[in-house]
């Protein structure tokens, strides 16, 4: 998928572009935001709205090119799509399939979005919710290792500086990073650390779970 956090130069975000792009209708912003801060089962994570949207993209850019898909054959598709264990030889069936009817699988795919595009969406809307309790411990976790992180950054470019000054070192223009990076051993994903907490784990365990 591709960056989602990327806006035109009038800033809509690409949420908004795609609603517009695929003429999803104005009441696709509405439902989004009804669906995340919607009460008890009617709620949806941002992950499942980020998979209920792309649905949406999919079965849009089938019906533009005169295909009408039923409901389980836009998940088929979807799943089929973005499971990251499907074999070499499924995914090419299913991108031919694709192909076949118009799509072009590569611009779909980049147009595909995850969940924190989905949360910058809403949140643009005005939209709030009272997080659980372990949504609200997650956060906090996140934030305390982005403090962390960015305590790390501040504590090292002042030792390179003065050892730098006091002639310890050498060193030219530089750029320092400081990463933390989870790697999922199972389908090989890496996520920085926060956006791992906030992504509730790694993807590949989600389809695992959902697959279940």
């Amino acid at each position: 998928m591709a960056d989602e956090s990327e806006s035109t130069p009038s800033g809509r975000g690409k949420v908004a572009r795609l609603i517009e792009r695929y003429n999803l209708g104005e009441e696709t912003g509405a439902d989004l935001v009804a669906r995340w801060t919607g009460d008890g089962a009617e709620r949806m994570s941002l992950r499942d709205l980020a998979d209920y949207f792309n649905r949406k993209l999919l079965r849009a850019a089938l019906q533009e090119n005169g295909t009408h898909p039923h409901e389980d054959e836009v998940e088929s598709y979807y799943l089929r799509l973005t499971n990251p264990d499907i074999s070499a030889g499924d995914r090419i069936e299913i991108e031919t399939q694709l192909e076949s009817a118009g799509i072009d699988v590569d611009a779909l795919l980049s147009d595909f979005v995850s969940y924190q595009s989905i949360r910058t969406y809403v949140k643009s809307r005005g939209a709030e919710y009272e997080q659980t309790t372990d949504e609200a411990q997650i956060e906090k976790d996140a934030e305390s290792i982005e403090r962390l992180r960015s305590r790390l950054e501040s504590v090292a470019d002042e030792r390179i500086d003065r050892l730098e000054r006091t002639g310890r070192i050498s060193v030219g223009d530089y750029s320092l990073l400081v990463e933390a990076t989870v790697l999922c051993s199972d389908c090989g994903n890496q996520y920085d650390i926060a956006e791992f907490f906030r992504n509730e784990g790694c993807d590949c365990e989600s389809a695992t779970n959902e697959s279940a």
